[in-house]
């Protein structure tokens, strides 16, 4: 699908590039020209099958890396703790995958000084997890004095070369795109920034690609997810994977071109949320991998 915009928008959309590219101070490597998508794989897609059945799958949908989430969207976390750190660097190494981020909103962003360390030992560079919970629309005071207190858990993941992504969720102080620029403008370290998950926010393709603009280099992941129908009941599988690009009704040209247009260079997640949680997208190992690479070659071809 095409996707147009007027000259005013390009030239917003360039200025908003270089001031990115000339702010970006995040500890991943230069983007490589021209514009590609850097995948990474959650461990939550397969459920909780074992890491010897999902590692071989990371390197089938153009991705390195790997993101282990725990209990109760998935347990590769808790796998790795059962095994040991040597044995989960030897899988790495026999299935040429590194680790690239851990996911946890178990621990909420005041009690990762472990795990921080975890993924640094295993040459991960970033975490995963939420802000707190509120039921009422935050303020800016609320979004700047929660950043505030972030301040020496970012000192210690500075330390220690890590990067603490904040995803924006319902029903937490940072949801809505108000409190994202907030949360932005507030971000004085390169060691804490946004992962970004449309399924959260309006399914409005303009407003998604402006607000990609604005957050320029504090967006340090992307959660390639739309809302579909949800996920918060069971649904028949046709319906349940709409979160998946290509399957919904999102328009993700418009959400590329805003992350082209700051030279985005996190990663990116195929990702989605199963009913009940904790199970495989799909039946078979190698059916969750083919929606997956569905998925990545519509969104290889909204860039190309």
């Amino acid at each position: 699908m095409p996707f147009n915009i007027n000259r005013r928008e390009a030239c917003r959309l360039i200025l908003a590039s270089a001031v990115a590219c000339t702010g970006s101070r995040t500890v991943f490597a230069q983007p490589s020209s021209p514009f590609r998508l850097n995948y990474s794989l959650a461990s939550s897609m397969y459920g909780c099958l074992p890491l010897e059945e999902i590692l071989p799958e990371v390197r089938k949908i153009g991705a390195e890396t790997i993101d282990l989430w725990p209990l109760k969207h998935g347990n590769q976390r808790n796998q790795v703790t059962e095994m040991g750190e040597e044995a989960f660097r030897q899988l790495l190494s026999e299935h040429q995958v590194r680790l690239g981020m851990t996911t946890r909103y178990d621990l909420g962003p005041f009690k990762l000084a472990q795990e921080i360390e975890f993924v640094s030992r295993l040459g991960g560079r970033m975490i995963v997890t939420g802000a707190p919970s509120t039921k009422i629309p935050a303020t800016r005071e609320q979004v700047h004095a929660f950043v505030k207190t972030m301040t020496p858990h970012v000192k210690l993941a500075q330390q220690h070369g890590i990067i603490l992504a904040i995803e924006n969720h319902s029903n937490s102080l940072i949801n809505h795109p108000d409190t994202l620029r907030w949360f932005a403008e507030a971000i004085d370290s390169p060691n804490i920034g946004i992962a970004f998950a449309p399924y959260h926010l309006p399914q409005d393709p303009t407003l998604l690609q402006n607000l990609i603009v604005e957050l320029g280099a504090k967006l340090v992941h992307f959660y390639a997810w739309e809302h579909g129908d949800g996920c918060m009941e069971k649904l028949p599988k046709e319906q349940e994977l709409k979160q998946l690009p290509g399957r919904g009704s999102l328009n993700f040209g418009p959400l590329l071109a805003g992350l082209k247009a700051i030279q985005f260079n996190g990663w990116t997640q195929i990702f989605m949320h199963p009913v009940p949680r904790g199970i495989p997208i799909m039946e078979s190992v190698g059916e969750c991998t083919k929606v997956i690479n569905q998925a990545r070659q519509y969104l290889d071809q909204q860039h190309s």
